[in-house]
Formats: structure tokens, sequence, C-alpha cells
């Protein structure tokens, strides 16, 4: 994104010179923001809430810049949504041409190639040389969804594990296997059957329990409450998104891969929030070797326009009956035009290596904070998806109210940072990949005053 020359936000035009660099021009939120505020307030359903009390007009490259003519700094991507930066060239570029030539006729009544070099492209780029065949859909939670339709299929059998401190989405079956109860489950019941929950690894809190072990607990587990004979599908997370982006002990990924493996039981990688360079690899589950089943993507894969997809081994995703997959604006053209440019700009950019590089400038300045600071209890994730734990002095107890008031300190000086966690006492930094790194350093600066503040 250029941040030079015109923009226009809502309702108005503003002639400004925009450098990429934060910049408070108001107070946030500023006088437009607050005045769309009250309309969101009289026309939206109060269930839906917002992070930050402002309105974007233009993003692009780590700099959203809000209809007053603030510029934030962006450690969010939209949850990890526009990893190619929020107007990307390429993108833009793709679905501009496609707009023009049509939006919309629905693949299941007169394809168009788009869908079908998406799905070859997916079936190139997942773990493994297995011959695959891949579906497109919507949203994350719609993926999952048709993952585990597609294992009950081929198993012909109806249980599905998930794990502790999960999260897989918003759907009624999705619900259930999500972990957390608010805000996402709270009266929203009853939930889809034949869910099971079992412990999985997380370092920071299972004291020396190491991958080995942790898998063998959750396997002796699942194998003594539900039986092997009637799982169709163990679903995780490579590293734990909403849960608090819990990375898991090496070991644990591979030994419960190879169980399914044994036991004929559907593997799926749930890499909604880490697929598409975002760990510093393409896919996180590569880091261990580990070859999924069945790969589930979206967020990053179509540079902020929705489509998500399942991907896996071709006797798996076959075994669902024609007709039995599909949905009437699954693979959209304009979203398959993104995605084949969002991977041309990951290809072409480098940005699984500078996934990398953010690692080590955003774990190198969290890494001081935590040496003179003992409430930044546990530093961790993997590329552009790290997050600090946060504590009460003299323990590991969480502390979700220091994350809240951190994360409002940061937003009132213009950088926009997320929570997460079971407990809500995490914060995540899921930066686009395109971000600089003086952009970066500046964000963090942000962080440092603010933990000093609340001290």
């Amino acid at each position: 994104m250029q941040l030079n020359g015109c923009w226009t936000s809502i309702g108005h035009t503003t002639e400004t010179s925009l450098v990429n660099k934060r910049l408070l021009v108001t107070e946030l939120p500023g006088p437009r923001s607050r005045a769309l505020m009250e309309r969101k307030t009289s026309a939206v359903a109060d269930g839906v809430g917002t992070t930050m009390p402002v309105f974007a007009a233009r993003a692009g490259d780590g700099i959203l810049v809000d209809v007053d003519g603030n510029q934030l700094i962006d450690l969010g991507s939209g949850i990890a949504v526009t990893s190619v930066g929020a107007s990307a060239p390429r993108v833009v570029a793709a679905v501009t041409e496609q707009v023009a030539a049509f939006t919309h006729t629905c693949f299941m009544v007169t394809p168009y190639d788009g869908y079908v070099a998406v799905a070859e492209k997916l079936n190139a780029l997942t773990p493994g040389d297995h011959e695959k065949r891949t579906a497109l859909f919507n949203s994350g939670a719609e993926a999952v969804e048709n993952a585990v339709k597609i294992a009950r299929a081929y198993t012909r059998r109806d249980a599905v594990v998930v794990f502790d401190h999960a999260y897989h989405g918003r759907t009624n079956l999705t619900l259930a296997m999500t972990a957390k109860n608010k805000p996402y489950k709270h009266t929203f019941g009853p939930f889809a059957p034949e869910v099971y929950r079992a412990p999985g690894s997380y370092p920071y809190r299972d004291g020396n329990l190491d991958g080995a072990a942790a898998a063998a607990r959750a396997i002796d587990q699942i194998e003594k409450q539900i039986g092997a004979d009637n799982l169709a599908a163990l679903v995780i997370e490579p590293i734990q998104g909403e849960g608090g982006f819990i990375e898991p002990a090496p070991g644990f990924l591979p030994a419960l891969a190879a169980w399914c493996r044994a036991s004929g039981v559907v593997f799926v990688a749930d890499e909604v929030q880490t697929g598409f360079a975002r760990t510093g690899d393409l896919f996180a589950s590569e880091r261990e070797n580990v070859v999924p089943d069945l790969i589930v993507t979206a967020k990053g894969i179509a540079g902020g326009l929705p489509l998500s997809a399942v991907t896996g081994r071709a006797e798996i995703m076959n075994a669902a009956h024609e007709g039995g997959l599909g949905g009437t604006y699954g693979g959209n053209p304009l979203a398959c035009a993104a995605a084949l440019a969002a991977i041309e700009t990951i290809e072409e950019e480098g940005l699984v290596a500078r996934a990398a590089k953010i690692e080590t400038l955003i774990k190198e300045r969290l890494s001081r904070l935590a040496a003179q600071d003992v409430r930044l209890g546990d530093v961790r994730g993997r590329g552009a998806m790290i997050a600090v734990e946060l504590v009460r002095p003299g323990g590991n107890e969480p502390d979700p109210r220091l994350a809240r008031d951190v994360a409002r300190f940061a937003h009132q000086h213009g950088v926009i940072v997320l929570t997460c966690g079971t407990y809500g006492n995490v914060l995540r930094f899921l930066p686009p990949l395109t971000i600089s790194d003086e952009l970066l350093n500046d964000a963090f600066d942000v962080l440092a005053e603010a933990l000093e503040a609340h001290r």
C-alpha cells in the first residue's frame, strides 16, 4: 500500500499526505468514528461487538487509517486474515479484473476455472505428496464442519475428538468443538452431539510433561472414554489460536498423527489461523513433518476475501457422495482470484522468510521486557503469530485485567492489539507479513509504555 496522496473516508474526502507511521490527529475515537458508532448502536445487533472504537477508511502494510485521519499500527491483520496486507497490489488487480468479468455464477451450476486453479494450488502446496482433492467454502467454521462431514462419510463413524483450549468456529457443530464458554457458547446450546474433548499440550502449564507424554495422556483418555473404533476424526490446531497461541511440546502432534494412522482415524489439522506463511512455514504442520489426512484453511488464504478450503487425501475427500459438498457462495470467483494473487504474493515477496524475521524481532522485544517484568509469564508462538501470557507476580495465576488494561492503553495510543486465551490473559500479535521493522519497533515501544503505566 502506498500511503501517499488522497484518500476518501466515509462521507467526506480529505487531502492529506500520509506516511507509513503511527499518527494521531484526534483523540481516539475521533468525532466521525463516534458518530458512526452511534449509528452502529442503533442499527447493528448488540451481540456484534468491536475491539476498537474507530471506523476504518483505508489500510495496508501495517497501517490502518480511520475516518478521522488517525493512522494506527495494525498488529491484528483482521485476526490473521490480511497477511499479505489489506490492499495488496496483486490482490487488488486480480479482484478488479474478475469483478469486471462476473461476480458469481455458483460453481455447482456453471463452474469456472478460478475454483479449479485454487484447488490445484492447494493440492500442490499442502503437506504430503499423496494424491489430493480440495473443496472450497466461505469461512473457517464452514470448512471445519465439512471436514467432519467428510471424515464421517469416509469412516462410517460418528465421534469427533477435539482438545482443551480449542477454537474451531461459531456454527452449532463447531461451537460444540470450541472450548471457551464466553463469549462463544454461552446461551447458544444445545450443541451437536458426539464431540469429545481431550487434554492437549500446554507447556507453560504442563510442568515437565513432554510432547510424547502429553500425547500418551490424550490417547489413553480417548481409548478409554470413546474408543478408536467409534472415532471418525481427531481435529486439532497445530498452534491453538483463540485458546492462547498455545504451541504444543515437540513430539505431541507427530504422536497423535501416528496413532490416528494406526487406528483408522482421520487426522484433521485446523490451519485456519496458522496457514499461509503465518508461522514462518507455509503451514504450521510442516515444522514437525506432520502430514494431515485433511487440512482446513481460511483467513490468510485470500487477502481478506471470504474463502476457505478442505484439502486432503483423495480417497477421503471423495468419500462424500456427489452433491454432498458445496454451497451457494463457496469458492466465489472474486475470492478465488484473490487467493491466487495472495499465494503469488507470498511466493514472490518471500513472506514465509519474512514471518520468521518478524518472529525474531518480536520475541527479542518481548524477552527483554520479560527479563525486567515477572508479569510476562510466557512468550511463545512462531512467525508472525506471537503471544505473551500475563500473570500475577509470584506465580502463573492468569491476570486478565492486566491484559485488558495493556490492550486498552495500546488502543488509545494508536496500536491495534488483540487479547485471547481461555483465561483472557494473553496478548497476541498478528501483524501483516508486509509490515516494516520500524512500525513493529514503534508498536512495541507503546507496549512497553503500557506495561510500565500499569505496574
